[in-house]
């Protein structure tokens, strides 16, 4: 099913029963729960939530059936469901313009009154995280996650050809092709499915027009045919045709992309800090490989408006609802409220990744990197939070489309940027 198709009956709202009650055969409640963290991709991730759940089960009369998914096939389940309003009664969102057609949809519950009735949530996320998943001034998504993304390295790849990490876009052309030149694959990026290899052309718009050019974009404030704009679609277009990318990333998924990385048969990967649990604390990869993994910011561009190297791209990571029409809303908001306090410290501590909730970590033995990272957003001067997150829907889904395309040649940078302006045009009638 199509996203235009699902938001127009996510705004002609639904009324049936989106979960049915159900008990197990103990006589517990059931409730539904559905995530995207397989414990194959995601196995840190995987393990949390897996332990914070039998917890919970241990001192609650309920019983929490799980359904996971990467992903990507997280997102096109999400759809399916949401058209059909059998939603889980627990469930995994992005924030701002991909829950706000649930929210419209009248499809999930207000969660304020989770945060404003325990004490330890009151005050407990990193401001400004908590108020995207806001819709009119309600909460419908409590924030798991914050991320910024990298370019990750492999230093000893960097080490053979005398290579110095880049600050500036022409010194990481040069390293492009020094690796190039010498059979070595640049850069991995799945671009099969458009948002992994998005983050090069956030990340070049960002240097190129100027920190909030993408947002203002969306806010109708700036044109999606910027110059600036333009020339960041050119520059990914230049560097595929330098042999910047592994060859045939536009049929790669992320995971086979991160798979080049992880084998070492690739210098560098553009992501996010999800994945810093493979690069710091992962009991799965050897801590031979983590010792060579680093990371640089990625590089300004000369002559753009985006002067600062800490201008990032990120923003809120998942976060969690709960299906309005729940036969289990009591129990389901009980639950998620437990999550979201567990997941905080154990997430940096047996993950190493950085949650959307403050976390004292002045006692904690933490990988170097992860305190680095840690440095790196207190000194931010800007995070963007992703196009596709920022977008409607429909927008997001074109977008992922079009980088595919932008990534394989098969649309030009003015073709890609029209594409885009006139699916936002559409919005604004």
């Amino acid at each position: 099913m199509s996203v235009i198709m699902l938001v127009s009956l996510v705004l002609a709202g639904c009324s049936s029963s989106s979960s049915s009650e159900e008990s197990s055969s103990d006589g517990k409640k059931v409730i539904k729960f559905m995530h995207l963290w397989p414990e194959g991709s995601s196995n840190a991730q995987f393990s949390i939530v897996k332990d914070i759940i039998s917890e919970y089960e241990k001192d609650h009369n309920v019983k929490i059936e799980t359904e996971i998914l990467n992903p990507d096939q997280y997102r096109e389940k999400l759809k399916v469901l949401a058209s059909s309003n059998e939603l889980p009664d627990i469930g995994m969102t992005w924030s701002d313009g991909f829950i706000k057609p649930y929210v419209e949809g009248n499809m999930l519950a207000p969660l304020d009154d989770i945060v404003t009735g325990d004490a330890d949530l009151k005050d407990a996320f990193i401001p400004g995280v908590k108020e995207s998943y806001a819709v009119d001034g309600k909460t419908y998504g409590l924030p798991l996650e914050l991320n910024i993304s990298y370019v990750f390295y492999n230093k000893e790849i960097f080490k053979k050809y005398n290579l110095e990490v880049p600050k500036t876009f022409a010194e990481y052309k040069n390293v492009v092709k020094t690796l190039a030149d010498n059979g070595v694959v640049p850069a991995t990026v799945g671009a099969k499915d458009g948002w992994p290899a998005s983050f090069w052309f956030m990340y070049l718009a960002d240097r190129i027009g100027g920190s909030t050019i993408l947002t203002d974009v969306i806010k109708g404030k700036a044109k999606m045919d910027d110059p600036a704009i333009v020339k960041a679609a050119e520059e990914v277009q230049n560097l595929v045709d330098m042999g910047g990318f592994v060859k045939g990333a536009s049929a790669l998924s992320n995971d086979d992309a991160k798979g080049y990385f992880m084998n070492e048969q690739a210098a560098m990967f553009l992501t996010a800090t999800w994945e810093l649990p493979n690069y710091t604390t992962s009991p799965d990869v050897k801590q031979e490989f983590k010792d060579k993994i680093g990371y640089f910011k990625f590089p300004t561009y000369e002559g753009g408006k985006g002067t600062s190297i800490n201008s990032y791209v990120g923003g809120p990571g998942v976060g969690l609802f709960v299906a309005k029409d729940s036969k289990v809303q009591k129990e389901a908001k009980d639950f998620v409220g437990y999550l979201v306090k567990r997941w905080g410290e154990k997430s940096v501590t047996d993950a190493g990744v950085i949650p959307a909730t403050k976390v004292d970590t002045s006692k904690l033995d933490l990988a170097p990197m992860y305190i680095e990272i840690l440095k790196d957003l207190g000194e931010a001067s800007n995070v963007t939070t992703y196009f596709d997150t920022q977008s409607s829907p429909a927008v997001s889904e074109l977008h992922h489309d079009l980088v595919t395309a932008l990534f394989g040649k098969q649309v030009t940078p003015n073709e890609f940027v029209k594409q885009h302006a006139d699916e936002l045009a559409k919005e604004k009638k």
